[in-house]
């Protein structure tokens, strides 16, 4: 099966399209090489793994792990089965190539998501915090997004999934491949950590 040339994932994003098949029907279609099923599919699930991937290691990075994810799909729909929600393979897919990418850097690190949409904003726009509220608003901001990446990967991969995508607790344990008491434990741990490091914060 060949792989979709890049010009036609890079549309995905600015052509949206209705669709109402079932992951499992797509599933079906790009199997047998349909490029318009796999476009759909994109669509559907592009801004959960663009989102993931971005709280894990930054924007930076994003868009083109979120497209090695979206191959790995085409590569792969021969062999798939519906053993588990299609979001779950996705997802263990994105949590593969971000482990990868963060251990090649030696070391994991994230970029403030508000960063961009800060820059755009008007000076003095009507109705929004004075400057010191601002400021105070971007500090905590920074502080959040410092602690959440001091966490071990796995701690900070079930965080995002549960706090920032709401995904139920067996969800995060097929995506890591461990138990629900394990993923509990987890999410357990890392928000004892976080709480340590924003408290002094918090509490100021």
């Amino acid at each position: 099966m060949e792989i979709p040339p890049e010009s036609q994932m890079s549309d995905v994003a600015h052509e949206p399209h209705e669709c109402s098949e079932t992951d499992e029907e797509l599933m079906v279609r790009i199997a047998s090489g349909d490029t318009v099923a796999f476009r759909h599919l994109v669509e559907r699930h592009q801004s959960l793994v663009i989102a993931t991937i971005t709280r894990m290691i930054g924007s930076a990075e994003a868009e083109d792990l979120a497209q090695q994810v979206f191959l790995n799909v085409w590569k792969s729909a021969p062999r798939w089965r519906p053993e588990a929600k299609l979001t779950t393979w996705l997802l263990t897919i994105a949590k593969r190539l971000v482990f990868n990418e963060s251990r090649r850097r030696g070391r994991a690190r994230l970029i403030p998501q508000s960063r961009e949409a800060e820059d755009e904003r008007p000076d003095h726009p009507d109705g929004t915090p004075g400057p010191d509220q601002q400021l105070l608003g971007k500090e905590l901001h920074r502080v959040i997004e410092e602690a959440l990446a001091s966490l071990p990967e796995k701690e900070r991969l079930a965080v995002i999934l549960r706090r920032y995508e709401e995904l139920p607790y067996e969800e995060i344990a097929n995506v890591l491949s461990l138990s629900l008491p394990a993923v509990k434990s987890l999410l357990f741990r890392a928000r004892n950590t976080l709480r340590e490091k924003l408290g002094p914060y918090l509490a100021g």
